[in-house]
């Protein structure tokens, strides 16, 4: 059964929260592409979400809604908090050690995860609705083109998904990703934010 499609508002919103707390799946605008999302502390939840990517062994992201809930998850050294700060909300995934116990897909056995305050106030409004964190994979099947529209997330996913949630075009480019680890920092993905990489720079 194709997904249900909502415009993006509270009435979307609140249904989004709905299905998340049902171990449901959802793809939603952020401030880059649209994501995939689900609740990133239930397993069958984020086991149905690589099921419908067809994500390999590649850990995945989760989007917060304020740097707090990411350090429920992760721990921010003080260059990663700078780096937070500096560039929170926004395009910059930070990839951190796991203070607690998420789904060990997520991570893939790392010990390390990716979080991001995105940079949009109506994505930051459903993350809090569904609980301050949402998984933020981009939406669309491995191999494919990430979906700019909710119509290309409907072709790509809407028989895998519960609720699209249409947020018009989006014309983001990708986060960037940096691994930070104590003053360590590395740059995984080049995208629209520019970090300084200690490693590469000596």
């Amino acid at each position: 059964m194709a997904a249900t499609i909502l415009s993006s508002g509270p009435k979307a919103d609140s249904r989004a929260a709905r299905v998340v707390s049902e171990g449901g799946l959802l793809v939603y605008p952020t401030d880059t592409v649209y994501g995939l999302g689900c609740d990133p502390l239930d397993s069958a939840a984020v086991e149905r979400l690589f099921v419908a990517k067809g994500r390999g062994a590649k850990a995945v992201p989760v989007l917060c809604a304020n740097i707090g809930k990411a350090e429920e998850l992760v721990e921010l050294s003080t260059s990663a908090l700078e780096l937070a700060r500096k560039h929170w909300p926004g395009a910059l995934t930070i990839v951190a050690p796991l203070v607690r116990g998420v789904p060990e897909l997520l991570h893939q056995g790392t010990g390390k995860l990716g979080v991001r305050v995105p940079g949009s106030a109506s994505c930051i409004r459903l993350i809090r609705e569904c609980g301050g964190i949402l998984v933020g994979t981009s939406a669309n099947v491995s191999g494919r083109p990430s979906c700019r529209t909710a119509e290309e997330a409907m072709s790509q996913l809407g028989s895998l998904v519960d609720l699209i949630i249409d947020g018009g075009r989006l014309e983001g480019r990708e986060s960037t990703v940096v691994e930070v680890t104590g003053d360590d920092i590395i740059i995984l993905r080049k995208g629209s934010v520019g970090v300084y990489d200690k490693e590469t720079d000596r």
